[in-house]
């Protein structure tokens, strides 16, 4: 049942950036489709477990949950909305996938952690990765190259302000540990939500029309990250952290990028170069480095786990 998750996370996450595309191209302003995505998504979920008796919308009044809407929701995809009106959703996929090294550098140069040499060395990898995916650009014509790079850039900045958001999410758990990790992501959802929406009101004010709101792709691509990438994704991630523990669910990094990758290429006819697979090789080789220390300590405790489950059905010898 938990690896059935898993993989139906892996599908969900890499496919998101797709749906984003195809609501970008169909004419609707990215900050408005972004804040009605994660406003509606945030309150579905909180009514669901309103009704349940797991949440309470006090929940949304707390510093935590207003900081982490801000940090993992806000900032982090209205680069990401913003930026799929330039780059192709592999390539936004791919560029998603530094948030690793991006804590690890916080981590690094803000609180002063000291990280292995070899996590610095796969930050380093994971940077030159996103130096490549940034090359096919080169070879545009007029203003294209300039907004594929600065879209690419952009990306990587949402990263950081998701990245800020998960070292400080380690302080919300323990803050608000009486309070279900749903209900916690609902109430960020929500923030980060209305602050996009806030921001479509100052800068796409006109630009919401209703024949394109209303157009088949527009509302397949709204309904789908509402209800799939959003409320399904996402509850899906958390039931797998209670299930098993924060760095097994986080390894759909090392997936869902190349499965969007894939898919806007076979989906959408987006462009796949040599040189973009050199770049998502070498963005993936990075994450692992950055992360191959967490990675190391699942393989053994999965190890342990599975060893002391064959051992524990091995019938007692009698005496």
């Amino acid at each position: 049942m938990i690896m059935l998750g898993y993989a139906m996370m892996c599908v969900i996450f890499g496919t998101t950036f797709l749906a984003i595309k195809i609501g970008v191209d169909a004419g609707l302003p990215p900050f408005w489709s972004g804040g009605m995505r994660f406003v509606l998504a945030g309150l579905l979920l909180m009514l669901i477990m309103r009704a349940r008796g797991k949440a309470s919308f006090s929940v949304l009044w707390r510093r935590e949950t207003l900081i982490t809407g801000a940090s993992m929701t806000f900032v982090m995809f209205a680069c990401l909305y913003w930026a799929e009106q330039y780059v192709t959703s592999g390539v936004s996929a791919l560029l998603s996938a530094t948030g690793p090294a991006m804590v690890l550098l916080i981590r690094a140069l803000v609180l002063k952690v000291k990280v292995p040499v070899l996590a610095f060395a796969g930050a380093a990898i994971g940077l030159a990765g996103v130096g490549l995916l940034m090359l096919p650009g080169l070879s545009g014509a007029g203003d294209y190259h300039g907004l594929w790079i600065m879209a690419c850039i952009v990306v990587v900045v949402g990263q950081i302000g998701y990245a800020g958001g998960a070292v400080y999410s380690k302080q919300v758990s323990t803050a608000l540990h009486d309070i279900s990790p749903v209900s916690q992501n609902a109430a960020q959802l929500i923030h980060g939500g209305w602050m996009l929406l806030v921001l479509s009101l100052i800068t796409e004010r006109g630009q919401v029309h209703l024949d394109a709101v209303l157009s088949p792709e527009a509302l397949g691509s709204l309904a789908y990250l509402i209800v799939i990438g959003s409320m399904a994704g996402h509850t899906l991630f958390y039931w797998l952290i209670s299930r098993t523990n924060p760095v097994f669910p986080s390894t759909w990094l090392y997936i869902s990028p190349v499965l969007a990758l894939l898919l806007g290429w076979l989906l959408y006819s987006e462009p796949l170069s040599w040189i973009m697979a050199g770049g998502a090789a070498v963005v993936l080789i990075g994450v692992i480095l950055t992360n191959l220390e967490a990675l190391q300590g699942l393989w053994q405790s999965r190890r342990i786990r599975t060893t002391g489950r064959s051992r524990s059905m091995k019938p007692a010898v009698q005496k």
